[in-house]
């Protein structure tokens, strides 16, 4: 069996000494090699400082961690040959054109004028960058940006990369670029551990999904895996009269009944699908009771994430910790 390519035990990491802020308590993951594995928590939660100590750019107070089989703080050059590392914000020079970024960038990693050059040109085919010509960054837009910062991330070939928030402040045409950026990277091999601030990135993406909150693991597992923890089924109903709520509660057929004036929605946990959908149209109709709208449902990863820390995932706020 391959090893992981990411190991985290028991981090911890404080930040200040006279009033310590735990950014990391404790906190345990792991990632298979060839995967997409997704960090979500709150601001604050500690996503951006696991990235940091796992990148080897802060050193844990406590625990260990492994990166591409080399221990973070004890090998800490061994494990910069092998990442690569996205943040927040793009560090491309502006007034450059794309393929004269990568081969600066390529310089700046030793790879010589000969290989940079050849480097580029892989990486411009790649992210199908090519036909930007002369263009200067600054004239491209935020999804072919984006496609090229993360291009600067894999001049040495890494076999991790992290990623911290790669489509903050890109339109859904952007993001869904580099969505299919991040999908090929993971098909050739790379194993990609990313922060994220859209929920449905994590639907998309990951095959595992790690819910940080107040620097710890509170669960881990696939989509689909937190999604069917947290309950099967529901149906959703909209009446056309809010003031009908409380009858239909009464009369359908279902136990754990929520509803929602201000959105007329009557909503039940189901065990048999097909079923309640037609004792439920059944019911209404003989109440003489209108719906506009009956739908069956499963749990979406935001109810997981507001079940688990009681919090929206982000107010879109830069995270320091």
């Amino acid at each position: 069996m391959d090893r992981p390519a990411i190991v985290v035990e028991g981090l911890r990491k404080e930040y200040g000494r006279k009033n310590p802020k735990r950014a990391l308590d404790g906190l345990c993951l792991t990632a298979a090699r060839g995967t997409v594995h997704a960090v979500l928590g709150p601001n604050g939660a500690g996503k951006t400082t696991l990235v940091r100590v796992l990148a080897t750019l802060l050193r844990p107070d406590a625990g260990r961690a492994e990166v591409a089989g080399r221990d973070v703080a004890t090998e800490a050059y061994e494990v910069r040959l092998r990442i690569g590392l996205l943040g927040q914000h793009a560090a491309l020079d502006e007034q450059l054109d794309g393929r004269q970024n990568l081969e600066m960038f390529g310089r700046l990693h030793h790879l010589g004028a000969a290989r940079a050059r050849a480097r580029a040109r892989e990486l411009l085919d790649r992210f199908e960058l090519s036909g930007t010509g002369a263009k200067a960054v600054s004239a491209y837009s935020g999804g072919m940006r984006r496609r090229l910062d993360l291009a600067t991330s894999l001049i040495t070939d890494p076999e991790v990369l992290f990623l911290d928030e790669p489509t903050t402040g890109l339109d859904p045409r952007g993001r869904a670029e580099v969505w299919r950026s991040v999908r090929s990277l993971v098909e050739g091999g790379t194993t990609v551990l990313l922060t994220i601030q859209y929920l449905e990135e994590a639907d998309q993406l990951a095959d595992r999904v790690c819910i940080v909150d107040a620097g710890r693991a509170v669960a881990d597992g696939t989509p689909d895996e937190l999604k069917a923890a947290l309950g099967g089924d529901r149906v959703d109903i909209v009446l056309r009269d809010a003031a009908r709520l409380g009858d239909a509660a009464a009369l359908l057929p279902l136990t754990g009944v929520r509803t929602d004036p201000d959105r007329r929605l009557l909503s039940a946990p189901v065990t048999d699908r097909t079923a309640a959908l037609t004792d439920v149209v059944r019911a209404l109709a003989e109440a003489g009771i209108e719906a506009e709208d009956v739908a069956l449902r499963r749990p979406t990863l935001d109810e997981v994430f507001l079940h688990l820390t009681d919090r929206p995932p982000t107010d879109r706020a830069k995270e320091t910790v």
